[in-house]
């Protein structure tokens, strides 16, 4: 397994921001399972990353994530398109935190003010991140993480320190 890597101040102000936050991973046969999570957790030092999901939304992803403990991550800006994909080879699914019920409930609220940057209503953007059910945190090491913002730098792995 690769050294993980850890996530710059800079980078971990963009990831727990109004972010699209799309989580991914596949099975043994390659078939993928993916979800929209409700924010995202990095923990002091930026070695450590948790993003929240609705478990009853992700019952085949978490169960794939057990299997394998592979997870990819795409945090995307809608206002700019900024996307960051960061992967990670140790994921677990583990209860949430304290605070996390707090982190998601901001993270709808941020989303909805990022949202009508663009001129999506609030009731859309509050039905679309409607978190219905336990979440639960699929927490991971960052081992790659690379640019996914359209343009020529797609696809570019970030400079990351160990």
């Amino acid at each position: 397994m690769p050294a993980a890597l850890r996530i710059d101040d800079e980078l971990a102000g963009f990831l727990r921001s109004a972010v699209s936050i799309i989580a991914a991973t596949r099975n043994a046969e390659h078939r993928p399972a993916l979800v929209r999570a409700q924010g995202c957790r990095v923990d002091p030092g930026g070695g450590r990353l948790a993003v929240l999901v609705v478990a009853c939304q992700a019952d085949e992803l978490l169960e794939d994530i057990r299997d394998n403990h592979r997870v990819a991550v795409v945090f995307t800006r809608p206002s700019t398109h900024r996307s960051v994909q960061i992967k990670g080879e140790d994921a677990q699914v583990v209860p949430i935190a304290g605070d996390d019920l707090a982190l998601a409930a901001a993270y709808r609220d941020a989303m909805v003010a990022e949202l009508a940057l663009i001129g999506v209503p609030e009731a859309r953007v509050r039905a679309l991140l409607a978190a219905v059910g336990e979440l639960v945190a699929i927490t991971f090491s960052p081992s790659s993480a690379f640019v996914q913002t359209p343009g020529p730098d797609a696809g570019r792995a970030l400079e990351m320190p160990p």
